[in-house]
């Protein structure tokens, strides 16, 4: 059941489902050596993608020229297609359970065009073992083939790090694995194709579904410590960067800084280890405390906050606050997962009037993810300022924009680190 030759030579096609800042990038190159069918359920999406414009806003209306790619919102059209790659989210729900709805959504709309011969690749991020056990018994079902004699699957986790121009998908390495050893090595040729950074062929789907979970699990384990660090050395009056700084001076001490942790990777994936832990019948002790630690932190942030305006003499409740910025990370457009929304809704606990701006975000978008406003620029004077995500915009600004927005005694938080403390002496200034 070989693949990659009907491929190189277009007698076969590939289908991306899932067009976001994963599926989009990808089909776009492989689309410089195949026939690529590219396929979403938002039509919308589609139309814009037609007419060259990236809906995720993260790539340049020239990367899609000289790009020859079927964009469809018709499940019919995969029918075309023999090498189907699934790249849809795998979020969480409110109770921070994964959210398994897409992926199985997107291998019941495979299944049913699933074809003998077929290819069916996951590139989304699940817990070990979710391709096998929960998304190949949809694959059979809907098509009435079977696993191993009639089609085969891999899995393939997606690296693509928003807002990175320099580590672009064709420039990071690529885990690939096969149910077998024939489709693992096809897989491996079909991507080797498009990523020039070249592949890892691991031994199997459970060994990539877990290398993937563990990648940001273990940044947010580091964070978790950095953010606990931060909260130890601000109740001993000691400036967290400046440790940091201090100890990376020796050549294996890990350079992690404190923040918050939001996103729909670092934020989300160590739970779905968690809930297979938990399956099995284990309690992840540092995967979970960590989480804890990291969920915590706008707390931490809002009241640490509001007793520096008490001490002030503010009343929280008379007081105005900006906060600049509520997208996941800086200078990219995705609000998913947003633990800025989170802080902002921790000060509105404490009654304080609060603006929010972000030259990134879309105002629709965050009033219908998290019924809150967007405004087009500040509006003070204010109370304080939260400086939480480091947009190019933001990291230009000096002590004369905030002191200019700020009413008496103003009171800047910099969640990211951004401004040099010796150049702000005019405002009460803290950061993690």
């Amino acid at each position: 059941m070989k693949i990659y030759d009907d491929l190189k030579s277009r007698k076969k096609a590939i289908s991306v489902i899932g067009l976001g800042y994963v599926g989009l990038p990808l089909a776009l190159e492989f689309a410089k050596y195949f026939d690529v069918i590219g396929f979403d359920i938002n039509a919308d999406r589609v139309e814009m993608m037609k007419n060259g414009i990236d809906p995720s806003k993260e790539l340049k209306s020239s990367a899609f020229d000289n790009k020859t790619i079927n964009y469809t919102s018709n499940h019919e059209d995969l029918k075309r297609a023999h090498f189907h790659v699934v790249a849809v989210p795998t979020p969480v729900d409110e109770h921070c359970v994964p959210d398994l709805k897409p992926v199985l959504s997107a291998s019941k709309t495979v299944g049913q065009q699933l074809k003998k011969g077929d290819y069916v690749i996951f590139e989304s991020t699940v817990y070990p073992g979710c391709t096998e056990e929960d998304c190949v018994p949809i694959l059979e079902k809907e098509s009435g083939l079977k696993f191993g004699k009639d089609f085969k699957v891999g899995y393939s986790p997606e690296r693509i790090n928003p807002g990175d121009k320099e580590h672009t998908v064709e420039k990071i390495l690529k885990i690939v694995s096969g149910s077998d050893n024939e489709s693992s090595q096809e897989i491996a040729k079909v991507y080797l194709e498009a990523i020039k950074a070249g592949v890892y062929e691991a031994s199997s789907i459970k060994v990539a579904e877990a290398a993937k979970v563990i990648e940001n699990t273990q940044r947010d384990i580091n964070i978790a410590l950095m953010n606990e660090l931060s909260m130890i050395f601000d109740k001993l009056n000691i400036d967290t960067l400046e440790v940091l700084e201090a100890a990376g001076t020796k050549w294996n001490f890990l350079k992690f800084s404190p923040g918050l942790v939001g996103g729909h990777c670092i934020g989300v994936d160590p739970y779905y280890l968690v809930y297979k832990a938990r399956q099995i019948g284990m309690e992840p002790q540092i995967i979970s405390s960590g989480r804890r630690i990291n969920d915590g932190m706008t707390a931490f942030v809002a009241k640490k906050l509001v007793q520096k305006l008490i001490k002030k003499g503010k009343n929280p409740q008379n007081s105005k606050v900006l906060v600049m910025g509520i997208t996941f990370k800086e200078n990219v457009a995705d609000i998913r997962n947003s633990k800025v929304a989170d802080l902002v809704r921790e000060l509105m606990q404490y009654s304080l009037n609060v603006h929010l701006v972000d030259p990134y975000a879309s105002p629709n978008e965050v009033a219908h993810e998290y019924n809150l406003t967007l405004m087009d620029e500040p509006a003070g004077p204010y109370d304080a300022v939260i400086l939480a995500v480091n947009h190019k915009a933001y990291v230009s600004l000096d002590e004369k924009y905030f002191t200019d927005i700020m009413s008496d005694s103003p009171i800047l938080f910099d969640l990211k680190g951004v401004m040099d403390r010796d150049e702000v002496k005019q405002l009460d200034y803290w950061r993690l």
